[in-house]
């Protein structure tokens, strides 16, 4: 993108005047000033238009933070040609803000690193990029500006808050029993043939003496708890913003975030919704196995305008994805309590967590299990009491 500056375009308006007045009342003196003046601005365009080569490469060490952890970007720039050196002015977009990068006399076939923080204190994916730099010319009359380089995201996860446990698991036993289970537990499901490698404890003896090989037996665990979280990312669902950002959302993506680690790190299954649909542009995440993982979805989730809460429930009374359902909601779905409490005969455990409301849920509303709670560590220290529904 060019620029003339005022000095350029004074001065052009200067040249035709002269260039016009040097010709018409046959003044030699002025139609050579006119002439100056015109190839001054020729040659500020020519210079300007030098494009160099430029090689840009970045990284953020580390692309993925919890809100408030530092992350460093790490800006190196390259001069690749061969003629002559870089003297540029250049700025790095990180999210809303440019940060200046200086390219003073780069000399052909060098480089230089420049390293900057970048903003973390809001929850979000933080694009990062393109370089653009400036190429002016010696007069100041032109200014001319390219990008270069890619976008990185950094990816920016709401804060995670300990939890001391994960709710229980519904046992479902092949005789038809429903128990609850901490930890899930092993029961017989079937026999097979035996192959090289099995352990001989887990040989049935009897069948094997009756059908004439050896037989043994497969285990599964039928009460291993599931958890699914809904998360109400309706804009309605969160009416109260000030300063622009609705602090009940991010206590309910943070405390989706401390359920996510909790079930992780005991290695247990869970599954992450949303109630309005989800960013269909999501930002490259990289070759790594958490590319686009529930904490990115988090990071990049965002309040929608319209949405229904009916759609995410009927898929869930359809699939039934798990056995403790958490539906995490905002001062607004309050009046939704009653549809998700229909949700018990699917779900045995239903636990709602409401952030942000100026007065408490009604006690045991819908036969639902209601935290109340100003924020994500308010939540966190409820949901321990209350693990063992």
């Amino acid at each position: 993108m060019s620029a003339f500056t005022a000095r350029c375009v004074g001065l052009l308006v200067a040249a035709v005047v002269l260039l016009g007045a040097g010709f018409r009342f046959a003044y030699p003196e002025l139609t050579l000033l006119g002439a100056a003046a015109g190839i001054a601005v020729g040659h500020a365009v020519l210079s300007a238009a030098w494009r160099p080569r430029l090689e840009v490469t970045r990284s953020a060490d580390p692309d993925r933070v919890a809100r408030g952890e530092p992350a460093t970007m790490t800006l190196t720039v390259r001069n690749a040609g061969r003629l002559r050196a870089a003297s540029l002015v250049a700025e790095d977009r990180c999210g809303d803000r440019a940060v200046p990068v200086p390219l003073l006399r780069l000399r052909p076939g060098r480089d230089m690193t420049v390293r900057y923080e970048v903003p973390t204190a809001r929850r979000g994916v933080v694009p990062v990029g393109p370089l653009r730099v400036t190429r002016r010319d010696p007069l100041g009359l032109v200014a001319l500006a390219r990008p270069y380089g890619g976008t990185v995201p950094v990816w920016v996860h709401p804060r995670v808050h300990p939890l001391n446990a994960v709710p229980t698991g519904a046992g479902r036993s092949l005789d038809g029993r429903v128990d609850k289970v901490p930890h899930g537990s092993i029961t017989f499901d079937s026999l097979r043939e035996y192959v090289v490698g099995d352990e001989l404890r887990r040989v049935h003896w009897r069948t094997s003496a009756r059908v004439g090989e050896l037989m043994v037996r497969e285990n599964v665990d039928t009460s291993l708890p599931r958890i699914v979280l809904l998360l109400d990312n309706r804009a309605a669902a969160h009416p109260q913003r000030p300063g622009g950002v609705a602090e009940s959302f991010e206590s309910a993506c943070e405390a989706a975030a401390s359920v996510l680690v909790a079930a992780y790190r005991e290695a247990l299954p869970v599954v992450l919704l949303l109630v309005a649909p989800e960013p269909a542009n999501l930002p490259a995440a990289g070759d790594d196995a958490a590319a686009h993982g529930p904490l990115d979805r988090l990071a990049a989730a965002g309040l929608a305008d319209g949405g229904d809460l009916q759609p995410a429930t009927t898929r869930l009374r359809r699939e039934r994805l798990g056995d403790t359902l958490v539906f995490l909601t905002g001062p607004g779905g309050r009046d939704d309590l009653g549809t998700v409490g229909a949700l018990r005969a699917a779900y045995p455990s239903v636990v709602v967590g409401v952030f942000g409301a100026a007065e408490p849920a009604p006690s045991g509303a819908a036969g639902l299990v209601v935290i109340d709670a100003a924020d994500g560590a308010a939540f966190a220290a409820e949901w321990d009491g209350v693990r063992r529904w």
